[in-house]
């Protein structure tokens, strides 16, 4: 006993402890046991269920609405949502593979997309007259494809983090460069020779043919594409159970543990640069062949920043959460074109947010009528103490746009007033997280209707412009203070 009056009984925390370790117990399992209790009522069950089925049912559950959707659908949207979805879905299992399985940052893996393109483009084009079928033009690029991963991932081999980053960064805007330039090189023993077509790039690429079937129409492109889709998902699938992908996961999560225990770390960075570019080098030969033309413009960071929002929004490492976030990211910026599509989607995201984030039920109604007071109140003043806040009207003329002019400030000339709540919103945005809880729940109904002002009176007006990629990108920012992992993949445990 010491003389305080302390001993080792009152050294240990108190057994009831929430974040205390029990003693005789294991956390791993009872962690595990805890995560079992989850899987309790509707849910629960139609989780069970879920895990359950074989990877090939699994595909089938995406596969048969995706077969539907050209049943239901006109040409133009069959290309705009279905075929660049399953486009962006396949090189996103592609990078899947190297950052989602291997945790390798890889930002040049655009480059192995044109390689291909460019490719299967000089063995089935005029370019150099070839004129190859599908069935041996895919393999060869594939393997081609496949070998630039090998040579880009063996000087990387001791790379990791930031470096590997700025060493596949070079590579990607080496191959812009290359190609760019590629129809002024000189060959030894043959001469001049334009190899890239240069910035104008290579043009009149031939159509599909598999053994004499010839792939012309969107529709019969669409179904080759999601026949491609479902056969990645399972091979990776299978890859992602075997002994190659249990140490990819380790490479992941620690790769100096993972070569501690005699995991050949070296030569899973080269399997996962060579599978990877496979899969870019695959997609970029269909998506030639879909663009009727391979051009350097199509291989840029912007496309890059889209596949990382894909992944971003899907999980890292989800191969299914993939072909969501694929979904959304193609699908969301086209919707929001039109203000009639707009509206609905912002409004319910907002709506979502609010029911995730605001618990118990009774704050969540405390804060939904401080926002509707706050509303009124605010209209009612600008009515009375200055009228042109109110002059304007809300775009549309349906009953939910006509209850906006007695509820939210439109002013007839907004564009002063528009950009400066703009600015006031983002730094409103930076500075919120900041406060403490008492003043989050008091400054949410005006931060609301700040966010509700800007929409409709700024981001609204020029929907069709760059408001879509600002929206999505509130989206992902917003996902991951919900939801840091992605919408299905595995949230990890870091112990320091």
């Amino acid at each position: 006993m010491a003389a305080d009056g302390t001993g080792p009984e009152h050294l240990s925390a108190p057994a009831d402890a929430p974040d205390s370790p029990r003693i005789g117990v294991d956390e791993w399992v009872a962690s595990v046991e805890g995560k079992r209790e989850r899987y309790t009522g509707v849910r629960g069950a139609v989780l069970r269920e879920w895990d359950r089925l074989p990877m090939a049912v699994r595909v089938l559950v995406f596969a048969l609405p995706a077969a539907l959707f050209p049943l239901v659908t006109t040409e133009g949207n069959l290309f705009r949502y279905g075929l660049f979805t399953l486009v962006y879905a396949l090189l996103a299992l592609g990078l899947n593979i190297v950052v989602g399985f291997a945790g390798l940052l890889d930002l040049g893996y655009i480059a192995f997309f044109g390689c291909g393109a460019y490719m299967y483009a000089i063995l089935a084009s005029p370019q150099f007259g070839n004129h190859w079928q599908a069935e041996a033009a895919i393999p060869v690029v594939v393997v081609f494809t496949a070998l630039v991963g090998l040579l880009i991932g063996l000087p990387s081999r001791r790379l990791f983090g930031d470096y590997l980053a700025i060493m596949t960064l070079f590579f990607g805007q080496a191959f812009v460069v290359f190609v760019n330039n590629a129809n002024r090189i000189s060959f030894p023993f043959v001469g001049h020779a334009d190899l890239t077509g240069g910035s104008n790039g290579i043009a009149n690429i031939d159509s599909f043919n598999f053994f004499g079937y010839v792939f012309y129409s969107t529709k019969q492109q669409y179904y080759f594409l999601l026949v491609a889709v479902a056969l990645v998902l399972i091979l990776l699938a299978f890859i992602n159970d075997s002994r190659t992908g249990r140490a990819w996961r380790a490479l992941r999560e620690d790769p100096l543990a993972a070569e501690a225990m005699s995991i050949p770390v070296n030569r899973l960075k080269l399997l996962a640069f060579v599978f990877g570019a496979a899969t870019a080098g695959f997609t970029g030969a269909i998506y030639g062949t879909i663009a009727t033309a391979a051009l350097p413009g199509d291989y840029d960071v912007g496309l890059l920043i889209t596949i990382y929002a894909i992944m971003i929004l899907g999980g890292f490492g989800s191969m299914m959460g993939i072909v969501v976030g694929a979904v959304i990211v193609s699908s969301v910026p086209e919707l929001l074109r039109s203000s009639v599509n707009a509206r609905p989607l912002f409004y319910g995201a907002i709506l979502l947010a609010i029911l995730v984030k605001l618990r118990p039920w009774r704050r969540l109604a405390a804060e939904l009528a401080g926002l509707v007071a706050f509303g009124f109140a605010l209209h009612a003043i600008a009515s009375a103490a200055y009228p042109r806040l109110v002059d304007g009207n809300a775009i549309g003329s349906g009953a939910f746009a006509r209850g906006l002019n007695h509820w939210m400030l439109i002013p007839r000339d907004v564009v002063k007033i528009a950009d400066v709540a703009y600015i006031v919103l983002v730094a409103a945005i930076v500075i919120y997280p900041q406060l403490s809880r008492l003043w989050q729940a008091i400054l949410l109904p005006p931060l609301l209707y700040l966010v509700m002002f800007v929409w409709e009176n700024l981001l609204l007006v020029h929907i069709g412009g760059a408001t879509r990629l600002i929206l999505l990108g509130a989206l992902l920012v917003a996902l991951m203070n919900i939801r840091p992992q992605g919408l299905f993949g595995k949230a990890y445990v870091e112990i320091v």
